[in-house]
């Protein structure tokens, strides 16, 4: 009887799905810069419910000018771009006009250089490109010449160089190069490097040295001072592996703040005497969690840093001349983003946000304590009271940690009422990412307005927990994070307020990789899946994506030129693993994505609809890894929406 329901709700929701004709000649639509396969119109009573859903907006932190206004990107038309904010809560005035979105810069920190260097691709291709704008003469400087990629990198002290990594000279190695963004004279190369993922940190006080990333994986990050003169690289705290984030010079140059892991689990920051090479650890004894990030000023005096605690941010300040540590003021929980210090070192301007308030900017004057609201972006006609607060759970997965079933913290968002409710598991991308409870608008309207409990679960290999963590689905481990989405299923199964039978799952990046997994391994136990710019194969995925990427990427995923890992990577690939596939899809992909390419996506379309099923295909024309136009992002919440509609039936 059992099955004999379960093949009758089967193919009910089959029929929801069908389209005319043979699964593989699946019509292509082209509106605006959307090409679409196989999606029904869009109710526009559907249109209208979501619409009150996409008003919103965000501010983000994006540097302080010399003359001390704030700097944020926003966005009041398609795409985010930098406005100026003269005091708190004054008008944004917008600074750049592009198709491609501007998401934040690099300010000179003196009047020398009165502008700002950012980078800009076409349709998201991310072949990045630097130019340089003084607000005052209005028009923007090209620095690269469209040769390779290039990075946004660091002013030195006096404003007038500035180091970033560009692969112009081999199309694949982060080399550093200098320029004076009012000298029209070619950038200097200063540093030819070996491999992809160097970078420029910070230069130290008297412009002689840098200090130089190089980073090879999530667990293995290097950090050198770097003497321009000699052409010489020191390592700062040399030793065995280590991870590092943060580095900066003290402002007597003596010194090197890092953060790092080596001999601790978490990194914490650290002080390194460059004359003894002497490392004093600074939060070890304080702090057991992850040092997010960290800024100085200018004068040398504050030293302020991030910790992630349990995904939720905390701020810090230490005063360097008073060896004292400064009370911050009561924010609420949420996540910091971007921070940095002011040219005169008085005020800290930090990203704030909730997970019922977008991004905002605030600004901490550390003298007296004051603390204001820079900017208050907007939710719309939506009354913040009804949106969703997420609890944290952890639940058991299949491995034992210290003796006990090992936990996999997520977040939950609960829709009201009694429920059972359908679920909406929701997999980040990284794999090294780390759901955390920002402000989104996609995850509020999946649950106050569609219905669907929405779970973000932070499985195995994501940051923020630790390095041992982090590396635990590293090669032949990358399904050990896919059992934690079925041991996720088998929690809410014991939830009586959530529907084991209505559960779907969407990701996107490694995160799409993670769903297509789910839906080889768990078909009979899921309704469908939504699919973003996923990786589909392994194998095809390295030796496809942006070349300069293939190096980063195989120490996480597995060298597909070794014959071993090879034949893994195909054997775990969902391309090849397809036939099991049997419920709904929806894939988004970007034609220009240079990290999982377009042809990831349409293997993995026309594999399933080879063996006869049902996928709606977006792929958005001038986008990249991921939308960003705001356009091609209404549609795409709309045909989401619709999507989980039908599945919800």
């Amino acid at each position: 009887m059992t099955r004999h329901v379960t093949a009758l709700a089967a193919a009910a929701l089959a029929a929801l799905f069908a389209l005319p004709g043979a699964a593989a000649d699946v019509p292509r639509v082209t509106r605006g810069n959307l090409a679409i396969e196989g999606i029904p119109e869009i109710p526009p009573e559907l249109q209208q419910r979501l619409r009150r859903y996409q008003f919103a907006r965000s501010a983000s932190f994006a540097g302080w000018t010399a003359d001390g206004r704030l700097a944020v990107s926003t966005r009041f038309g398609n795409t985010s771009q930098l406005h100026l904010v003269d005091k708190p809560m004054g008008a944004r005035r917008q600074i750049t006009f592009f198709d491609e979105p501007v998401n934040g810069g690099s300010w000179s920190p003196t009047g020398a250089r009165n502008g700002v260097i950012y980078t800009r691709d076409a349709g998201g291709d991310e072949n990045y490109q630097l130019e340089y704008l003084d607000p005052a003469a209005g028009m923007p400087v090209r620095l690269t010449d469209g040769r390779g990629r290039a990075d946004t990198g660091v002013w030195s002290a006096d404003g007038t160089k500035y180091a970033f990594t560009w692969t112009a000279r081999t199309g694949v190695a982060s080399d550093i190069y200098v320029d004076d963004p009012l000298d029209r004279m070619q950038p200097q190369l200063v540093y030819e490097a070996a491999e992809p993922g160097w970078a420029a940190v910070d230069w130290s006080p008297d412009g002689k040295s840098l200090l130089l990333l190089r980073f090879v994986s999530v667990n293995e990050t290097y950090i050198y001072v770097y003497d321009l003169a000699a052409r010489k690289l020191a390592e700062i705290e040399p030793a065995k592996v280590k991870a590092a984030r943060g580095a900066l010079f003290a402002r007597d140059g003596k010194g090197v703040y890092i953060t790092s892991d080596l001999g601790t689990e978490f990194r914490t920051l650290r002080y390194v005497d460059l004359a003894t090479g002497k490392v004093t650890d600074l939060t070890r004894d304080l702090i057991r969690w992850e040092i997010q990030d960290v800024a100085i000023s200018r004068d040398g005096r504050y030293l302020a840093y991030v910790v992630n605690e349990d995904g939720a941010s905390r701020l810090g300040v230490m005063d360097l001349v008073q060896h004292a540590d400064l009370i911050p003021p009561q924010l609420p929980f949420g996540v910091i983003g971007t921070m940095g210090f002011d040219a005169a070192g008085k005020r800290l301007a930090f990203s704030l946000q909730t997970p019922a308030q977008p991004s905002d900017v605030f600004v901490w004057t550390l003298a007296d304590g004051g603390f204001e609201r820079w900017t208050e972006s907007e939710i719309g006609p939506l009354d913040a009271k009804t949106l969703v607060a997420p609890s944290l759970v952890r639940y058991p997965s299949f491995d034992r940690f210290h003796g006990k079933p090992r936990e996999i913290p997520a977040w939950v968002y609960k829709p009201a009422g009694a429920g059972p409710h359908p679920v909406l598991i929701s997999i980040h991308g990284g794999p090294e990412g780390q759901a955390q409870p920002v402000f989104s608008m996609n995850v509020q309207q999946w649950a106050v307005e569609l219905g669907y409990a929405v779970i973000l679960p932070n499985v195995r290999g994501s940051s923020g927990y630790g390095k041992t963590y982090v590396a635990l689905d590293n090669g032949m481990k990358r399904e050990d994070s896919v059992k934690d989405i079925g041991a996720l299923l088998d929690w809410i199964a014991t939830q009586p307020d959530l529907d084991a039978k209505r559960v779907v799952v969407i990701g996107g990046s490694y995160g799409g990789y993670m769903v297509l997994a789910s839906m080889t391994h768990y078909n009979e136990r899921l309704r469908g899946a939504i699919d973003i710019v996923g990786i589909s194969n392994f194998v095809t995925f390295l030796e496809s994506t942006a070349e300069y990427r293939r190096d980063l990427r195989r120490p996480e995923y597995g060298d597909e030129r070794d014959p071993k890992m090879r034949e893994f990577l195909q054997k775990i690939s969902p391309l090849n693993n397809a036939s099991k596939i049997s419920k709904p899809m929806l894939i988004v992909q970007g034609q220009n994505d240079p990290r999982v390419p377009v042809t990831e996506s349409e293997q993995m379309v026309a594999k399933i609809r080879a063996n006869g099923g049902e996928v709606w295909f977006l792929v958005g024309l001038n986008e990249g890894h991921g939308f960003q136009k705001r356009d091609n992002i209404d549609y795409y919440q709309w045909a989401v929406a619709l999507f989980l509609e039908k599945l919800k039936q």
